[in-house]
């Protein structure tokens, strides 16, 4: 396919890595800026889940936990029925700057769906994702 496989986003968070970890990878974190309410089993193989207030939800399995630098899952693709099968790869990448983090968050996948799908679930998981490292650094700043 001609089109880009990957979202990558770079935020400089004012917070030490052991507080943005925590962000990422507990229920009251992710239930806090991702979702509204999460669960997750933080271990390679583990599952976790987000829901939303509107009654959207999204079920994740764990790929991937390198603490305190690595935090990686797979999950559903935006747009696609829930019964598909294909998934996208998202991967968060933590590393000190100072007194701070430099989050990455890298999405990946997104090659294998035809250019309709791809166009809908792309666009959207990029704005997305600006809009959620917002929401992650606002729920930072405040705790």
């Amino acid at each position: 396919m001609g089109f880009p496989d990957r979202i990558e986003r770079t935020v400089e968070i004012a917070h030490p890595p052991a507080k943005v970890w925590a962000a990422l990878t507990t229920a009251e974190g992710l239930g806090t800026w991702f979702g509204h309410q999460a669960t997750i089993d933080l271990r390679e193989g583990g599952r976790a889940e987000m829901t939303w207030t509107s009654g959207d939800h999204a079920q994740m399995r764990i790929e991937r936990v390198e603490e305190p630098t690595t935090f990686g899952f797979t999950w559903h693709i935006y747009g696609l029925p829930a019964e598909d099968p294909r998934r996208t790869y998202v991967e968060f990448t933590l590393v000190p700057v100072g007194a701070g983090t430099r989050l990455t968050v890298v999405e990946t996948g997104f090659a294998q769906l035809p250019q309709d799908e791809y166009r809908k679930a792309f666009e959207a998981n990029t704005q997305g994702w600006t809009a959620e490292l917002d929401e992650l650094v606002e729920y930072l700043d405040a705790a």
